[in-house]
């Protein structure tokens, strides 16, 4: 599509470094286009305050803040909770919430009769892809525009040059310019001195950690917690029972004063670099903790480890940004499948970044005390020779045809 023909463009807008640029760039750029800003609020709260006169200030003609918490919580969250999916660690949480933020900035552009569809990702990350392949699916004519893959600024520096010249007004100095992205989920911090794997990260330094303490300034006495599930989906906790969105909100409190889900990792992006990142998702990780405790006494063996191996395939479709695929959907139905018998409770404890299992229990329970215990039970001891036997056949046969070809 040629610049001179859009005329209306949609923004996907956080007001952070990215966003805030590109709107006066835009307006440059793009023939004076009107720009319609849209936030998806999927949990970043706080960020949301004053969006709208920053955004309007700045030469947006309106904004757009959706409501998309309970969506993301339920068809987004919850999905990948069952799956257990995680990518080399990291619990998806920018990941899995681009598409649900994508699929409303599609519906806006489509509503305002929009040219063009705009988003702030950089040519070097994964958010790129998650965002432009779920437009791609809502509206496969839609014009993409990605400034950071056109313009001539090559680093945040110069995008701070760039809005001090502009007077748009920013929430972050020069000293403190982490690329972070906040969600309901988690926090992830990038870039300065973590872009060092040899640097520490400062974990004490204030203001740096937003959702978690620092598991050294962690309570001294281990705090308990208890989850109810009902097939493989959280229900309660403390025996309150609560929505989906407001449990991870209530485990983020609880987690975080306890410096739980801090992770501090270096990933393979997509685009087939290292980076490093340091992430906080305290109720996330009480709930994975939960979840994989639960399953460990539903799931029979079989169904379990074919489990785990197909939750390192849907965490890299969700982490390469094809959560609206065929296979991704067909993989939902496996794990919710699964899911079936994961109804239960969970005791946890909670000490200095640690999660320590305290009891387990299910109606659904395949534990058997009689049958695992060391001491008196039904089970015949005399059976395993026979199951040892044919078990070991192959081995017999292929050891007896080695010792014949020897002679």
């Amino acid at each position: 599509m040629k610049k001179e023909d859009i005329k209306k463009v949609v923004l996907a807008y956080s007001g952070g470094l990215d966003t805030s640029v590109i709107i006066p760039w835009l307006k440059e750029n793009y023939n004076n286009c009107e720009i319609i800003a849209v936030s998806g609020n999927v949990g970043q709260t706080d960020e949301l305050e004053g969006l709208e006169e920053k955004a309007l200030k700045t030469g947006a003609s309106k904004l757009y803040v959706l409501d998309l918490m309970d969506e993301y919580a339920e068809d987004f969250i919850v999905p990948c909770l069952k799956a257990g999916a995680a990518y080399e660690g990291y619990l998806l949480g920018t990941s899995h919430a681009r598409p649900v933020i994508a699929k409303g900035l599609v519906e806006i552009a489509l509503k305002e009769h929009a040219d063009a569809i705009c988003h702030g990702c950089t040519g070097k990350g994964n958010d790129q892809v998650r965002f432009e392949l779920a437009v791609k699916h809502f509206a496969p004519d839609m014009h993409i525009i990605a400034p950071w893959r056109e313009w001539d600024i090559r680093s945040r520096e110069e995008e701070i040059d760039y809005a001090e010249a502009h007077n748009v007004p920013l929430r972050i100095s020069r000293e403190t310019n982490y690329s972070k992205d906040k969600n309901m989920w988690h926090l992830s911090h990038e870039g300065l001195d973590l872009e060092d794997p040899a640097n520490e990260p400062p974990y004490d330094k204030p203001g740096f950690l937003e959702m978690c303490v620092s598991p050294m300034d962690a309570p001294d006495q281990p705090e308990p917690v208890v989850l109810t599930f009902e097939k493989g989906v959280p229900v309660s906790v403390n025996g309150e029972n609560l929505c989906v969105k407001d449990i991870i909100l209530k485990l983020n409190e609880i987690g975080g004063r306890n410096g739980i889900g801090i992770l501090d990792l270096v990933e393979n992006r997509l685009v087939g670099m290292k980076s490093r990142g340091i992430y906080e998702t305290p109720g996330g990780t009480i709930l994975y903790e939960a979840h994989r405790y639960l399953e460990s006494i539903t799931l029979d063996k079989m169904t379990a480890h074919k489990k785990e191996e197909l939750a390192l395939t849907f965490a890299e479709l969700v982490y390469n940004g094809q959560w609206f695929t065929p296979l991704r959907e067909a993989l939902s139905a496996f794990f919710d499948k699964t899911q079936e018998p994961v109804s239960g409770e969970v005791k946890l404890k909670l000490y200095k970044g640690n999660i320590i299992k305290a009891g387990v229990t299910s109606e659904n329970s395949l534990y058997d005390e009689d049958l695992a215990s060391f001491g008196e039970s039904d089970y015949d001891q005399k059976d395993s020779a026979g199951f040892i036997s044919l078990y070991g056949l192959p081995i017999t046969v292929q050891a007896m045809l080695d010792r014949k070809n020897r002679k």
